[in-house]
C-alpha cells in the first residue's frame, strides 16, 4: 500500500478531495480559496474582499457569519450536542416545527426534517407515494417533474430534475415524466413575471391522458427554476397547475429550497405566487447556509394519513428518516437563522433591493453576447449565447474574470446567476454591475 503524502501547503488544489459540480481542469489551473467571510463578502487566500452575488449557494441571504447564530450554535454545543432523533426528541426542533409551520402558509401545518434539499426532495416523493397507499391507492406511483427544473442530486431528485448535464452521467435511475420549462422566447429580458402561461400547464393533461390520474401521485416543481437560471413562472401557471392537481387528485409538491425566506420577494414562493402546495421542500435559507438543514412541510391531511389510533403502540407509521433529522445545533442554527429572519425584516429588505438589483441585471441590456435578463424579487439571471457551439464557455469565463475582479457570481449553463444577500447595499450592487459590464464587454 502507497503511504499517502499529507501536501504541508492545504491551499494547493488536492487530489484528496473530490470537488462537487467543479470542472477539475479549470479549477487545478485557477484555484480559487476562500478562507473567510464578513457580511456580504468572501475573503480569500490571499485576502482580498469578494462580494459575494449568490449568498453563498442561495443559502446565506441574511450575511455571512451572523454572530447571533454562532453564538446559538456554541450554546447548544454545550448543552446537547446530539440527540436521537427515532423514538425520542428535543425541545428545540419541537419549536422549530412550530415556528415554520405558523410562518409557512396556513395549510401547511407539519414539519419533517431532513439534512438537505436533496434529502427534502426524496422525502417528499416518498412520502407522496406512502400517502396514496395509506389511503387506499397503491396504483399511484408516477412522478412528474419539469424540464430546466432542479430538486438535488439523490436518486428521485436526479430522476424529477430537467438539467441534461446533471443527469446524463448516470443513465436513467427511476422512471419519470416532464412538462415542459417555462422559459418562452418572447418573454426575453422581461423585468419580473411574464403574463399569461396557462398552456405550458396543460401539458399535464397530455400525461394524464397518457398514463391516467389514477397512476400519477405527485407533480413537483420549483415555484421558480433557480438552477437552471432564474427562470420565472408567467402568471397564470403555477395557478392553472394547481387547478389540475385538484382536477386529477394529484399532489403539488413545491421545491422551494431556493425561492424559501424572501429570496422572491416575499417568506415563500408560495406566497408570492398566491398559490398553495401540498407540500414544500426547504433548506439552504433555514438555516442561513450555517449548518446542513432541510425539512418537508405538508398539509395535515397527508400527516393524518399516517396517524392511525388503533395501530400498535409499539408499531412506526412512517418508516423513514435520518440519523441527523432535526439535529439538535441545526435546530438552534434554525431557530436563530428565523430569529434574524424576522427581527432583521428580511422579507422588507428584499423588497427594498429588489428594484436596485433589477436595474443592476437589465442596465446590462446591449452588451455583447447577452441573449436575455430575468429577475424575481431578489434573484436574477444573464443568458449568454454559444461561442464556437459550446454554450458553457463564456458564463464560465465571465465567473472566473469576476472573482479575480471582486465578484463572485454562479455560473451554470448559459448563464450567469445572482441572489445577493438582503443585507447587500445600493454600493454592493452598483459595484456588482460595473464589474460585470466591464468583464462582459472583453468576452469574446
Amino acid at each position: 500500500m502507497t503511504e499517502a503524502v499529507i501536501d504541508p501547503d492545504p491551499n494547493v488544489a488536492s487530489e484528496a478531495y473530490w470537488m462537487p459540480f467543479t470542472a477539475r481542469n479549470g479549477f487545478r489551473k485557477d484555484p480559487r480559496i476562500i478562507t473567510g467571510a464578513d457580511g456580504c463578502y468572501l475573503i480569500t487566500d490571499d485576502g482580498r474582499r469578494v462580494f459575494d452575488s449568490l449568498s453563498g449557494l442561495w443559502c446565506c441571504g441574511f450575511g455571512h457569519n451572523r454572530p447571533e447564530i454562532a453564538e446559538a450554535v456554541a450554546r447548544q454545543l454545550k448543552t446537547l450536542d446530539y440527540s436521537p432523533a427515532f423514538q425520542y426528541t428535543h425541545p428545540g426542533v419541537v419549536q422549530l416545527a412550530q415556528r415554520l409551520t405558523a410562518l409557512a402558509p396556513a395549510p401547511l401545518q407539519h414539519a419533517f426534517f431532513t439534512n438537505s434539499g436533496s434529502e427534502s426532495a426524496d422525502t417528499s416523493l416518498k412520502i407522496a407515494r406512502a400517502y396514496w397507499r395509506m389511503r387506499g391507492q397503491p396504483s399511484k406511483t408516477r412522478f412528474i417533474g419539469r424540464i430546466k427544473g432542479y430538486h438535488g442530486v439523490n436518486f428521485a431528485g436526479t430522476s424529477l430534475g430537467g438539467i441534461g448535464p446533471n443527469r446524463k452521467l448516470f443513465g436513467q435511475i427511476t422512471d419519470a415524466d416532464h412538462l415542459p420549462h417555462t422559459l418562452r422566447a418572447e418573454d426575453a429580458f422581461t423585468r419580473g413575471q411574464p403574463q399569461g402561461g396557462e398552456e405550458l400547464a396543460d401539458h399535464l393533461e397530455q400525461l394524464v391522458t397518457l398514463h391516467d390520474a389514477s397512476n400519477i401521485a405527485a407533480v413537483i416543481v420549483e415555484p421558480m427554476a433557480g438552477s437552471a437560471g432564474v427562470i420565472v413562472p408567467p402568471s397564470d401557471y403555477l395557478r392553472r397547475l394547481r387547478a389540475l392537481c385538484d382536477k386529477h387528485d394529484i399532489l403539488l409538491i413545491f421545491d422551494e429550497v431556493i425561492t424559501g425566506f424572501a429570496r422572491t420577494g416575499e417568506a415563500f414562493g408560495a406566497d408570492t405566487f398566491a398559490v398553495v402546495p401540498d407540500m414544500m421542500n426547504l433548506a439552504k435559507a433555514l438555516t442561513n447556509g450555517a449548518i446542513p438543514m432541510g425539512a418537508v412541510l405538508t398539509t395535515d391531511e397527508i400527516y393524518q394519513a399516517f396517524v392511525d389510533e388503533d395501530l400498535p403502540e409499539h408499531m412506526i407509521s412512517l418508516p423513514h428518516g435520518y440519523t441527523y433529522s432535526g439535529h439538535p445545533v441545526a435546530s438552534a442554527a434554525a431557530l436563530a437563522a428565523l430569529d434574524v429572519f424576522e427581527q432583521d425584516g428580511m422579507v422588507e429588505r428584499s423588497l427594498k433591493l429588489a428594484p436596485l438589483l433589477e436595474e443592476a441585471l437589465h442596465g446590462l441590456r446591449g452588451l455583447p453576447h447577452i441573449t436575455d435578463i430575468r429577475n424575481i424579487g431578489m434573484a436574477g439571471a444573464l443568458q449568454f449565447a454559444a461561442r464556437d457551439g459550446d454554450p458553457l464557455m463564456r458564463p464560465y469565463e465571465a465567473g472566473v474574470r469576476c472573482f479575480a475582479e471582486g465578484l463572485y457570481v454562479r455560473w451554470g449553463g448559459d448563464t450567469l446567476q445572482f441572489a445577493p444577500p438582503f443585507t447587500s447595499t445600493p454600493d454592493d450592487l452598483q459595484q456588482m454591475h460595473e464589474i460585470l459590464r466591464k468583464v462582459i464587454a472583453d468576452l469574446r
